[in-house]
C-alpha cells in the first residue's frame, strides 16, 4: 500500500521510453538503484555487469529484441552500459515491456532477481533501494 501511495505521486511524462502514452517518472527509483548497484560509478564493473546500473550483456540483448519487436531502428551497444542516460533508457524500456503497470516493487525486485525473482531472494536488495527512496 505504501508503494502505491508513493508511486502515485510520481506520474509525469517519461520521454524516450518507447512505450506509447506511458506516463511515469522512474528517476527516483533509478537513482536509488544506481546508488545501491554502484554508488553512482558509471565505470563500475562486477563480472558481466557494468556501469552505474550494473547491466549485463543479456539485458542489452533483451532491450534490442524489444526494440526490434516494436519496429524501432534504435539499438543499444554493450558500451552503452557505461553511459548513465542510456542505462536509464534501458531500464525504462525493460519496465515498459515487463512491467507496464509501473509497479515499483516489481521493478526493484526484478532488476535484482530477474523476471522470475523470488521475494525472499530479493528482500535485502529491495530494502536497500526502498531506504534510499524514503
Amino acid at each position: 500500500m505504501t508503494l502505491f501511495i508513493f508511486a502515485a505521486g510520481l506520474h509525469v511524462l517519461a520521454a524516450g521510453n518507447g512505450a506509447k502514452g506511458s506516463k511515469f517518472n522512474w528517476n527516483p527509483v533509478m537513482d536509488a538503484i544506481i546508488e545501491v548497484e554502484s554508488e553512482g560509478d558509471p565505470k563500475a564493473v562486477s563480472g558481466n555487469s557494468c556501469g552505474a546500473m550494473q547491466i549485463t550483456p543479456i539485458l542489452v540483448k533483451e532491450c534490442n529484441e524489444i526494440l526490434k519487436k516494436r519496429n524501432s531502428k534504435k539499438r543499444f551497444k554493450l558500451s552503452d552500459r557505461f553511459n548513465v542516460a542510456k542505462s536509464k533508457e534501458m531500464f525504462v524500456l525493460i519496465q515498459s515491456y515487463h512491467n507496464p503497470q509501473n509497479n515499483v516493487e516489481k521493478a526493484i525486485r526484478s532488476w535484482n532477481g530477474g523476471p522470475k525473482y523470488s521475494v525472499r531472494g530479493t528482500q535485502k536488495y529491495f530494502n536497500k533501494v526502498m531506504k534510499l527512496l524514503k
